[in-house]
């Protein structure tokens, strides 16, 4: 007389970089954490790489650790981080009101949600504090207070991001996913939700179901 359905809970997973924020973060933060010239001298090394991407010749989800290792290679540690908490300070004012309220309304319901991002840990870990969710990311590494340059999971895009949430979390357990995002590496996400939501394309986020068990006690 107690059975209930064992699937009582809902996930909502959310992109970050064209959705939750309508910019791209990881341009945002090299440009925020890093002189100019030092910018220009780096970014000549790799600037074949640079031009084949923008001539879409290079997939982005290999050109992410290129940029990065270029940009931040042997870089201090704390520095770098306090600078990503600053500017992830500045990434919480600007967030989309739109997808921000649907994420409220998720988490006043009891839902779960998850920000699912390739962009990287160091300024997204600050920014999913602030809003008390959970993250799966880029994840940089950090060795003798130095960054490496190197990622230490794979770039968090396409099929990796599918990966990475089924990983972390057993669908089965869940009545109901939702998912957002706006770009073809965000579709084995969406592939994931029963509701989902293409920025810049569907003209309505999808309505969340209020049912008795999800709402919070």
């Amino acid at each position: 007389m107690h059975a209930q359905n064992q699937k009582s809970k809902t996930l909502a997973l959310f992109d970050f970089d064209g959705t939750l924020y309508l910019h791209d973060s990881f341009t945002g933060f090299i440009f925020h954490a890093l002189r100019k010239r030092h910018i220009v001298k780096r970014g000549m090394q790799i600037l074949p790489w640079i031009q084949a991407y923008y001539l879409n010749f290079y997939p982005a989800h290999r050109m992410r650790p290129k940029l990065y290792a270029s940009m931040f290679k042997n870089s201090d540690a704390e520095e770098i981080l306090q600078l990503a908490q600053d500017y992830a300070q500045q990434l919480i004012f600007k967030l989309n009101p739109k997808l921000l309220e649907q994420l409220k309304q998720h988490q006043q319901l009891g839902h779960e949600v998850v920000l699912v991002s390739a962009s990287l840990d160091l300024y997204l870990k600050p920014v999913c504090s602030y809003l008390n969710i959970d993250l799966i990311c880029s994840e940089v590494e950090i060795k003798a207070g130095k960054l490496t340059g190197l990622y230490q999971t794979p770039d968090c895009s396409n099929i990796q991001k599918k990966i990475r949430i089924l990983e972390k979390y057993n669908l089965d357990n869940y009545a109901e996913i939702y998912a957002y995002g706006n770009s073809k590496e965000d579709i084995e996400m969406l592939s994931l939700a029963q509701q989902s939501y293409f920025e810049g394309q569907d003209q309505q986020l999808p309505k969340i179901n209020i049912s008795a068990h999800s709402m919070p006690y």
